[in-house]
């Protein structure tokens, strides 16, 4: 036998001989020279030098081959003149013929190719490793040997683990050689050799479908048996698990993107895919998009190619050529989607009109493609390098808006997971980024058909506030049909993920955050924007977890009020509108199982039931709404009342009638439609016919459980009223608390809620609430809305609108007719205008405010509305000027309906147009939408007199002309006589007019810095009739020192600029005063103001010789022990009880001429509905408390 060394020469030698420039090895060299090896008669060290090429050549032909390739790539992404073309053409021409000639013979490749063939794997590795990384595998013999190897190692696990029920498939022999590789038993074996080779072959494995199949079979055999094992031997399948998911990324993935569309190896390997978790996978695609592509000159030229095809496909897709576009885009996909969704967002985010029919033409897709494209689009959403906001920082982005907008018809159209994109938008929310609420505001649109929707029509409303069938019907703009499997999916994908509680939670703790923390340097219209978009998606999702949620989810997943308050930091209007639907569900459960335990048909028994499971659901709520708010607020309402206000609903108050039946009568429509179409198939008429019967008797029967449901509730709070307000201060300090804590926070919720304040605030008034002032909550509501207005976004404006809208309306048909008011409000304790403190609320008629004097109160509010509006639109801030427009626009049904108020509006909303015009043109936009809806409401307003009855203008016997002004409470006397010879006249008014107002600040100073004497037995209207005598007195004795004073103040006081009275301000000198006067005095000035005229009073008393004899006695009354006091008071009973009712009722009918002192006793009188102190909603109408 001759010696290594010398076989090693005589093989070297024959090699040699084969290298001359047309010479071809034949492959029996290399079988001889690789068996030889394989019994290790020869070292591999001493045969490989005599081969070529040597190690250098080949690394510099690799380095050419990934130069080519790049220069390849970027000559299809460059834009070429169509003579250069021509030119590059040619050029690569002549290099493929230069390819084509006969390679030089690659020695080293070929005895690499024999040792595979005999199963010499030891000796291969280590000539692969002398070579580039994949240089050896992208020679398709050399890849199709290693593939063959290993289909023979794997072949006994692959029977066992991985063939699919009924694959039976041909059969692997083993080698015989005993060097070759161990066959694989278990899938701990594939670690010893298996997943080596399969990392030397690369992306070359798409030679070989085949064995693809075969080793992604194995992986999912292997995923089987990793989800069912008991984390006995945990370190051993964690460590498999990470070796498939190597493999998958370094061997699986490439191959198949140099596979020629093949979608069968797609969906097989989505097979695999699926039972990663979405972190895995997400991690795997990015690895694929982002870095694979780059790794081998092979693929450089397919991503190429690929983007340069998908431009192509792009160009020319249109809505009218989705069908034969979406196949390319199909074909396309199967092997590089990664490339593919890329370039088609990033055409989508410039264009968004390409959405509809991408979309449409994502039907040809694999649902491994799918998952690709929901990784792609999160991709997209979270490019660092792309600004959400566009360059004037105050509106989002198109790119965003155009991708959440594909989100939503991509995920509701194709069954895509949602859980990556959920989680997403929940870790953008956790980081203090509400941007992307974007996303999951259009992907609950689309899927569950819920909208958000503030510009709903009053059909719509009426609609949303009935059962779920009649808001699927009546209640949206779209149609939502065939949403059922995609809001299931939703809904799964929530639950699955436990995502639903806490992107509630974050949503609701995000909308403060976006004005305190993300909104510090962002410009105001933005952050309302982002607040108003926090805010909407928190409802629509709300909303939607309520309706697809059953009872034993929703109740599991939240918690209690008072927890979601005090440990999750919910605001409190958030945490009861998550905590609502769970109350009515405990309710209703509780309620049916109190009916089966006792059987008993009679209403009454069921109400009695109803009111039963109430007390029991929501005993707890009462005891854990405590904790929310200071004690001394339950010392005016309690928590009872709290609790029931927060927890009902428009479809606990009232049945929308009108609605159902608007529904049926469409149906009923739809279905003599269907008769009368001739070309309609009879079965389909059949099915369309039955479909609409079906709802016909749905919405009937949801109808009737409603009115019952309803005449349920309303007995509930006729038993519950009597505890509901306490009133252990005052009212006035409860209607404070009532408005803070409840109507306020609720009415710029949403639309709906809107809508529930008016509706409640009406129930509490007709179920004669005790301790419960409808004309101070009125008042309040009204009285001033100039803070509340500024504060509004620009959605919470149109809610706030709405509110006021139902107020208005209500009062406006309270206003309307006597008949009505009478019946409505006559003989109800929420119209008393004496209120006394032991809260007795039955009084005699007397007490009761009359119909004429409330006439005058409605138009008093609609001066103070008018007020507010003007200053509003006088700020020249864009969210003071916008929010107006916006409330105004949605009040216009019922205001302005007086024609002087309705001028004065007009007349400051076209000076808004003529400014606005060039800097801000979307508040030209409103104000000139306002203006034309305004001008065309112009016949419905009646002059100020047909409104009210208006006093006439009456003359004392001095020179002074007094007419009275609108007769409202609020607005005091303020026209003056016309023309300019009557000027001194003018001024001699005036000073009535500010001696009568320094009486009513005086009596107002009084009453509010001694609480004692309003809540003493009765005194309150004797006090009030002191100060006016005391003012008598001045007015008499003290003229001229009045007459210095009033020289010293301005003109016209803040009621004294009335709108509609535009011409007698003009012509009257001090213009720029009034203007000044018609802002809101400080507080400081009014005090000084009152301190000048108490002195002015003390000094006229002083030089009046004698004064009046109910002057002197109320000095001695005042010394006298409190029983002399109250035989005093019996005393003057009639003249006190006259005045009574004279301030209260704020009667202003004046037939007969009166003196100036009378004159002014009689505004006292009649401002004490009318005490307005300051723009924060703490006006109020004032009362004589006895």
């Amino acid at each position: 036998m001759c010696e290594a060394q010398t076989l090693c020469h005589i093989l070297g030698f024959k090699f040699k001989f084969y290298q001359e420039p047309n010479g071809e090895t034949p492959s029996s060299l290399y079988h001889v020279a690789a068996a030889l090896l394989q019994h290790n008669l020869i070292e591999l060290g001493d045969l490989y030098v005599h081969l070529l090429p040597m190690d250098p050549s080949i690394l510099e032909e690799h380095k050419r081959e990934i130069t080519e390739a790049k220069q390849i790539a970027r000559k299809l992404t460059m834009v070429v003149v169509p003579s250069e073309k021509t030119e590059e053409k040619d050029k690569e021409k002549e290099k493929e013929e230069e390819k084509n000639e006969k390679p030089p013979d690659n020695q080293k490749l070929g005895l690499l190719e024999a040792l595979l063939k005999i199963g010499d794997w030891q000796h291969a590795q280590s000539i692969m490793d002398q070579m580039p990384s994949f240089y050896a595998a992208s020679h398709k013999s050399i890849a199709v040997a290693l593939c063959q190897l290993l289909h023979i190692t794997i072949e006994p696990l692959y029977r066992r683990a991985g063939v699919p029920k009924g694959a039976k498939g041909a059969l692997n022999r083993p080698l015989k050689s005993k060097q070759a590789p161990k066959p694989a038993e278990a899938f701990e074996d594939l670690r010893k050799e298996v997943f080596t080779m399969l990392c030397y072959l690369g992306p070359h494995l798409s030679h070989d479908p085949v064995l693809f199949a075969k080793i992604v079979r194995l992986g999912k055999g292997f995923m089987k048996e990793y989800q069912n094992d008991k984390q006995e031997d945990k370190d051993r399948m964690d460590t498999l698990l990470s070796c498939f998911l190597s493999i998958t990324d370094q061997v699986l993935l490439p191959s198949l993107t140099l596979m020629d569309c093949n979608a069968c190896m797609s969906e097989e390997l989505w097979g695999l895919f699926k039972m990663f978790p979405y972190q895995h996978r997400y991690r795997l695609y990015g690895q694929w998009k982002n870095e694979t592509y780059n790794s081998h000159p092979l693929l450089v030229k397919v991503k190429a190619q690929t983007v340069d095809r998908a431009k192509y496909i792009m160009k020319r897709l249109t809505k009218e050529n989705v069908k034969p576009s979406g196949r390319q885009i199909g074909k396309l996909s199967h092997s590089n989607p990664t490339i593919l969704f890329d370039y088609m967002l990033s055409q989508i985010q410039w264009y968004d009109n390409l959405i509809t029919p991408v979309v449409d033409s994502l039907k040809y897709l694999t649902s491994l493609n799918y998952d690709v494209l929901a990784y792609c689009i999160i991709e997209a959403l979270a490019n660092p390098e792309k600004e959400k906001m566009k360059h004037d920082d105050t509106t989002i982005s198109a790119w965003l808006q155009s991708l959440a907008s594909l989100c939503g018809s991509v995920f509701r159209k194709y069954p895509i997971e949602l859980a990556g994109l959920l989680q997403y938008v929940t870790n953008q929310l956790k980081a203090g980024k509400s941007f992307d609420l974007l996303i999951l505001k259009e992907v609950v649109q689309k899927m569950a058909g819920i909208e958000i929707a503030d510009e709903m029509t009053q059909e719509q409303l009426e609609a949303m506030t009935g059962g779920e069938q009649l808001k699927a019907e009546g209640g949206y703009f779209g149609q939502i049909r065939n949403t059922k499997k995609s809001s299931q999916r939703l809904k799964d994908a929530l639950l699955d993920h436990e995502l639903a509680l806490p992107l509630c939670l974050l949503m609701a703790q995000q909308r403060n955050g976006v004005v305190f923390l993300e909104g510090g340097e962002k410009h105001l219209k933005l952050v309302g924007k982002l607040y108003d978009q926090c805010h909407d998606t928190l409802v629509q999702f709300g909303g939607f977890l309520a309706s697809n949620l059953s009872t034993e989810d929703y109740i599991k997943r939240v918690p209690s009020v008072d927890i979601l308050c005090n440990q999750f930091h919910t605001p409190h209007d958030a945490a009861f509108f998550l905590s609502r639907p769970m109350y009515a569900h405990q309710i209703l459960s509780k309620y049916d199982e109190l009916k089966k335990t006792e059987k008993g048909n009679r209403q009454q028994q069921k109400v009695h039931k109803y009111i039963a499971a109430c007390d029991l659901v929501m005993a707890p709520v009462h005891d854990s709404v405590v904790s929310l708010h200071p004690p001394k607020v339950w010392d005016d309402i309690s928590p009872q009342f709290y609790a029931t206000f927060w927890s009902l609903t428009m479809y606990d108050l009232a049945v929308p009638h009108n609605a159902y039946d608007r529904e049926v009568n469409k149906l009923k429509v739809q279905m003599k439609a269907i008769d009368e179409n001739p070309e309609m198939p009879p079965n389909k008429k059949k099915k369309e016919k039955e479909r609409c019967t079906a709802l016909q008797d749905k919405l009937q029967e949801e109808e009737k459980k409603q009115l019952e449901h309803v005449q349920r509730v309303l007995q509930r709070l006729k038993l519950e009223k009597d505890n509901w307000l306490l009133a252990k201060s005052t009212k006035n300090e409860t209607i404070t608390k009532f408005l803070q804590l409840c109507i306020f926070p609720r009415c710029i919720f949403s639309a709906i809620d809107a809508v529930y304040c008016a509706r409640f605030v009406e129930l509490v008034h007709q179920q004669r609430t005790p301790n419960f002032c409808t004309l101070l909550c009125y008042d309040r509501v009204f009285s001033d809305i100039i803070y509340t207005v500024a504060s509004c976004t620009e959605n919470e404006a149109r809610r706030y609108g709405r509110f006021l809208c139902c107020m208005l309306d209500t009062v406006t048909r309270w206003h309307s007719d006597r008949a009505i008011y009478e019946k409505e409000c006559g003989n109800y304790p929420g119209f008393l205008t004496i209120l006394r403190a032991t809260g007795f609320d039955g009084g005699n008629k007397a007490d009761q405010l009359d119909y004429e004097n409330f006439r005058h109160v409605v138009h008093k509010w609609h001066y103070k509305l008018t007020k507010a509006s003007v200053h509003c639109l006088e700020t020249g801030e864009y969210t003071h000027i916008r929010n107006i427009l916006i409330v105004l626009t949605k009040i216009l049904l019922c205001y302005p309906k007086v024609l002087n108020l309705g001028q004065a509006l007009e007349r400051r909303v076209h000076k808004i147009c003529l400014e606005e015009k060039e800097k801000r043109p979307d508040l030209y936009a409103l104000a000139m939408g306002y203006s034309g809806q305004l001008k065309s409401r112009k016949p419905y307003m009646v002059p100020e007199n047909e409104f009210h009855h208006k006093e006439l203008p009456v003359r004392n016997t001095g020179p002074t002309t007094v007419q009275n002004g609108p007769g409202s409470a609020g607005k005091p006397a303020s026209t003056t006589s016309t023309g300019k010879p009557e000027e001194g006249a003018s001024e001699e008014n005036e000073k009535s007019k500010e001696k009568s107002q320094s009486a009513v600040k005086a009596a107002s100073k009084t009453n509010n810095t001694t609480p004692k004497v309003t809540t003493s037995n009765g005194n309150g209207a004797t006090n009030s009739t002191k100060l006016i005598k005391e003012k008598e007195d001045k007015d008499k004795s003290g003229k001229e020192k009045n007459k210095e004073k009033k020289e010293k103040t301005p003109a016209a006081t803040p009621e004294a600029k009335a709108p509609g009275k535009e011409k007698q301000k003009e012509e009257r000198p001090g213009k720029e005063e009034k203007t000044r006067e018609t802002k809101e005095k400080t507080p400081k000035s009014e005090k000084e103001k009152f301190k000048k005229d108490e002195k002015a009073s003390k000094d006229d008393k002083a030089k009046a010789s004698g004064g009046e004899s109910k002057s002197s006695a109320e000095k001695e009354r005042e010394k006298e022990p409190s029983k002399e006091r109250d035989v005093a008071k019996e005393a003057k009973t009639k003249e006190s009880s006259k005045g009574e009712k004279a301030a209260v009722a704020g009667s202003l009918k004046s037939p007969v001429p009166r003196s100036e002192s009378s004159e002014s006793e009689r505004e006292q009188k009649r401002r004490k509905l009318d005490t307005h102190s300051s723009p924060s909603h703490s006006s109020t109408v004032k009362v004589s408390i006895a």
